[in-house]
């Protein structure tokens, strides 16, 4: 294989960069609002489509590919987990990305180009089209027992709410402790209106 030039390795990374935009700005971000991810998501996507486009005639062995996958497949960002579905975006950027650098030898542009609009569509028809509500879950360890008592709900929603800083759709109440005066509870509410509380647990 040739080694690329100057101006197809221009016009590589701009199609490539031209498909993460896409995905991020188009689809990702209009739904989530969340500028904190797109960073990362448009200079991962870079890093793996230079890495593949240049390396792609460089001799690899075994050890050091599935060691440079296993790096990428333990990337946790030390100071939060990466919820689901930012995981689901990052792993499409990267197949994207090796998509559009190692393909260009075996496929035309054509049918890269087709392979990139299929993902975007499917992506935003799954991620904005389809109206499945995400319902995320908080589990609470509750300081409050005397609002569990019958006919004190809406308080204790609307405290729960207060605390926790979600608008709550539901709650389930689980353990009591009368002796230490708390009690778990399972506090649901739609994850996709408020994008900024993940599951977890949260000790109001």
């Amino acid at each position: 294989m040739n080694e690329p030039t100057i101006l197809e390795l221009l016009t590589s990374f701009g199609g490539n960069l031209v498909s993460c935009l896409v995905l991020v700005l188009g689809i990702y971000h209009r739904t989530s609002k969340r500028r904190d991810y797109v960073f990362s998501f448009v200079l991962v996507s870079t890093a793996v489509f230079l890495l593949c486009h240049l390396l792609v005639d460089v001799k690899i062995d075994m050890a050091f590919a599935l060691g440079l996958f296993a790096i990428f497949g333990i990337i946790r960002y030390r100071t939060d987990a990466i919820p689901i579905r930012e995981m689901t975006y990052l792993f499409i950027l990267i197949a994207l990305s090796v998509l559009n650098a190692l393909a260009q030898g075996s496929a035309g542009w054509e049918i890269i180009a087709g392979a990139n609009v299929a993902v975007w569509s499917l992506t935003f028809i799954l991620d904005q089209l389809w109206t499945i509500r995400h319902i995320a879950t908080k589990v609470v360890i509750y300081d409050r027992v005397d609002l569990l008592s019958e006919g004190r709900r809406d308080e204790l929603i609307k405290d729960l709410e207060k605390r926790t800083g979600v608008q709550i759709t539901r709650i389930e109440i689980g353990k009591v402790d009368l002796l230490r005066d708390t009690a778990v509870i399972k506090v649901h509410f739609d994850g996709d209106a408020q994008p900024g509380h993940f599951e977890g647990q949260s000790n109001p």
